[in-house]
């Protein structure tokens, strides 16, 4: 009994010694509190002029009670010229080197200029890891091109392309912020080759159209005019300001929609270099599974492709070779032509489909059957990934039927 006595007093006595410190040593290091502290007073008066003479030192120790906080509070109020002595006017060239942006007539633009030719390797190596060589997009990477008329779709792809009024935000978004991680490092000239290069994807200019501002206002945004002025704050918001009815609720509250699962976040666990790899390479294996028939071609392809001549014409095949520096990124055609993210297309008009030797076929392409016929290379051009369920080809497809036309007649050329 005496043990368990002595235990509680041991235990005791460390608790009262602990507490003791704790208020020794708590408040060693707060300073007291001034006899006469300065207060958040109201302003004064009277302001001081900007050429007041001094004052004595009583005066501007009352001053300084209401302290540069008042001062600061009431600057945009002070209308007599009163001032406080501090900053100075901007130099031409800090406002030169703060006021960046690029208005949507081209106020703001540096000198400089690039072609779509131009920035292909540029984009191919800054830009495909997340967006694609084809402007395409990576997994969840933004799109920066195609969409062309889903603008009244459910589920619209807004794109360079499809969606962006103004030229001016792409070059001023690249100039600033991109590459991602690296945002600033590109010169004017790679950024005016650039943006050529997404216009390029979205079939709004030449190759060889040199972007610059000279010829800023000779490019025209498909939605230039898809956008209304915001009239809310007339149109609507007295509305919102009236009294709100409180009577006669509803007793239930039943979900009638739900959103669109919107699916915009990238995953975490693949990097972007690792995200483009799988998408520009069509050997690694299809993950769907493709459809036992091909969907049949549009019939305004198929239309196109039945007048394509026996020969190609040559002004046709001049064309395609144009069209064609799409494909290169992936494919090779004439003479010392190789396999590479794509196979050789020597001679593939006519040809089987998945035969040219040596290259491994995503599982899709490699378990169709049948040849490349004028019509199925028409709606194969079109739309590459309807019409070969499961591909991981990245090009999204051409848009002009005399494009295909002209590409059809190129691969002729080379049989």
């Amino acid at each position: 009994m005496s043990k368990s006595l002595n235990l509680y007093a041991g235990s005791a006595l460390g608790v009262g010694l602990t507490l003791m410190a704790a208020y020794t040593f708590a408040d060693r290091n707060v300073a007291d509190a001034p006899a006469n502290p300065p207060v958040l007073a109201a302003a004064p008066a009277q302001l001081p002029s900007a050429h007041a003479p001094a004052q004595a030192a009583a005066t501007a120790s009352t001053d300084q009670a209401v302290g540069l906080f008042i001062g600061a509070a009431h600057a945009d109020t002070m209308t007599d010229g009163a001032r406080f002595g501090l900053g100075r006017e901007a130099l031409p060239e800090e406002v030169a080197a703060w006021n960046v942006d690029v208005s949507p007539d081209g106020t703001g633009l540096p000198d400089g200029s690039g072609t779509a030719m131009e920035g292909e390797p540029l984009f191919e190596e800054t830009c495909a890891a997340c967006h694609g060589s084809f402007a395409e997009g990576v997994g969840n990477w933004p799109k920066l091109a195609g969409g062309d008329g889903t603008l009244a779709d459910a589920d619209p792809l807004k794109t360079v392309g499809s969606y962006w009024p103004y030229l001016s935000t792409v070059w001023d978004y690249v100039h600033r912020s991109m590459p991602f991680g690296n945002a600033q490092s590109l010169s004017d000239d790679e950024v005016y080759a650039i943006v050529a290069y997404i216009l390029y994807s979205n079939d709004m200019i030449e190759d060889d159209f040199e972007l610059s501002r000279e010829t800023w206002d000779q490019v025209e945004m498909e939605n230039a005019d898809g956008f209304i002025v915001d009239d809310r704050a007339e149109a609507e918001y007295a509305a919102w300001r009236t009294e709100p009815c409180m009577e006669d609720c509803k007793d239930t509250v039943e979900i009638t929609m739900r959103a669109t699962v919107l699916d915009v976040t990238p995953e975490e666990d693949t990097s972007p270099t690792e995200a483009a790899t799988e998408m520009n390479h069509s050997n690694d294996a299809a993950t769907v599974q493709p459809e036992e028939e091909p969907e049949k071609a549009d019939a305004e392809v198929q239309e196109v492709a039945a007048e394509a001549p026996a020969a190609p014409d040559p002004e046709l095949v001049a064309a395609g070779e144009k069209v064609f520096r799409k494909c290169k990124a992936c494919h090779q055609v004439g003479e010392g032509a190789a396999n590479r993210t794509g196979p050789v297309l020597n001679g593939v008009v006519g040809a089987d489909i998945a035969g040219v030797e040596d290259f491994n076929y995503s599982g899709a392409m490699s378990s169709m059957e049948g040849n490349w016929t004028v019509e199925a290379l028409s709606a194969f051009l079109a739309k590459p990934r309807d019409y070969v369920k499961g591909t991981k080809m990245a090009f999204a497809g051409l848009r002009k039927d005399e494009d295909i036309a002209a590409v059809i007649a190129y691969l002729q050329a080379q049989d």
